[in-house]
């Protein structure tokens, strides 16, 4: 039975705080705000992600609202900043009143607030649940494994992610396999993609016939010097090969400058751009012949494009972009990348199908879930 829950119950607040965040979260606000009885949420910006040019950009690509609360916390190490968002986000739910705080992927901010909500007896809801790499050495895989212990609601985008949800004790009641949010805003914003050429244009570069997609961002692989020297060398190899379109992530272009390594990226077949937001990416990366990168989200859109997509990471927390999809983990390894470069460019590049639930209605799913969920848990509230 529909409930009215706008006029029942307090918000959710929806928590956002770095770049993947915003991208899934923006379809989850359109279909709360469309759903057959609105849910009243909140949008609470940590300020994790503190690049105030590319937190703008994205938020205007992906029509994103306002943020209702920003905390501005900007970075630090992984302890202060975590300490920091919870000391700020305390006071935003005693003022709030929320029904549930609703976290997306695994920044810091996802753990951050999921454990302020929870010792203050606030339901907690976790989008993008139960995806694993197995590497506790990744920052990321803790914050997902202790999210997921102390969330009441999880969503989940592939089935391998349930089945790690119930092996460490998740009552399977609670999890919802639903889809992949991140493949919404692929399916919303495509249409709205800036074209490649136009990109490279604005960069001063002519549009190659054919080119590569390249991002590297994670610490794993641009803090370390010996790993980035050798990715580098890589990409200069592979650049021989293909041309490859790189926007060049400030934390990668600081690394690079500190270790003396800017040089080597003059390069003819590179083509290195600032940041870009949302809508360029996506027109980079629909025209892409392959993608090498270190995200995630890369990963999974390539996948529900049919573009082939290198991994340079020893392992992935998303396995059904490797079962199902496009991807090939391949790590930092030279040769590993180069003979994967190689292989699509004979024409023997990995093709796989569109993962089950990965069709844009991901949001709308959890829209109904959610809807049912507060009207039977504040069925109650006056």
């Amino acid at each position: 039975m529909a409930v009215s829950v706008a006029h029942r119950l307090g918000p959710v607040l929806c928590v956002v705080g770095a770049r993947p965040n915003f991208m899934k979260m923006a379809p989850l606000l359109d279909a709360f705000a469309n759903a057959p009885s609105s849910i009243p949420y909140r949008l609470v910006h940590t300020g994790q992600h503190y690049d105030v040019s590319m937190n703008e950009q994205h938020f205007r690509a992906l029509d994103l609202p306002h943020p209702a609360v920003c905390l501005e916390v900007g970075g630090g190490s992984h302890a202060v900043q975590t300490a920091e968002i919870m000391r700020r986000f305390e006071p935003v739910i005693a003022a709030e009143a929320p029904s549930a705080v609703l976290v997306v992927g695994d920044v810091n901010s996802t753990l951050a607030c999921a454990l302020v909500a929870a010792k203050l007896g606030v339901p907690v809801i976790h989008v993008e649940a139960g995806l694993r790499s197995f590497d506790r050495r990744m920052p990321e895989e803790v914050n997902r494994v202790l999210t997921d212990q102390i969330a009441e609601l999880l969503f989940t985008t592939e089935v391998a992610a349930g089945d790690n949800l119930v092996r460490e004790g998740v009552d399977a009641a609670h999890v919802y396999f639903v889809g992949n949010v991140m493949i919404d805003s692929l399916h919303r914003c495509l249409p709205l993609a800036v074209p490649a050429a136009d990109t490279l244009a604005e960069s001063g570069r002519a549009p190659p016939p054919a080119y590569g997609l390249v991002t590297l961002h994670r610490p794993s692989n641009v803090d370390d010097p010996v790993v980035l020297a050798r990715l580098l060398d890589a990409l200069v190899d592979c650049s021989d090969q293909l041309p490859l379109v790189w926007p060049l992530h400030p934390r990668t272009h600081a690394q690079l400058e500190a270790m003396n390594l800017m040089p080597q990226l003059d390069r003819p077949g590179l083509h290195v751009l600032p940041p870009v937001d949302y809508r360029r990416m996506l027109g980079l990366l629909r025209q892409a012949r392959l993608v090498l990168t270190d995200s995630g989200g890369l990963q999974e859109e390539s996948t529900a494009l049919g573009i082939p997509c290198f991994t340079l990471r020893e392992n992935t927390e998303r396995p059904v972009t490797v079962t199902e999809g496009t991807n090939t983990v391949v790590g930092t390894d030279t040769g590993a990348i180069r003979d994967g470069v190689a292989a699509v460019l004979a024409d023997h590049g990995k093709r796989g199908r569109i993962p089950a639930g990965w069709d844009g209605r991901a949001a709308t799913r959890i829209a109904e879930v959610l809807q049912r969920w507060l009207a039977a848990r504040y069925r109650d509230v006056a």
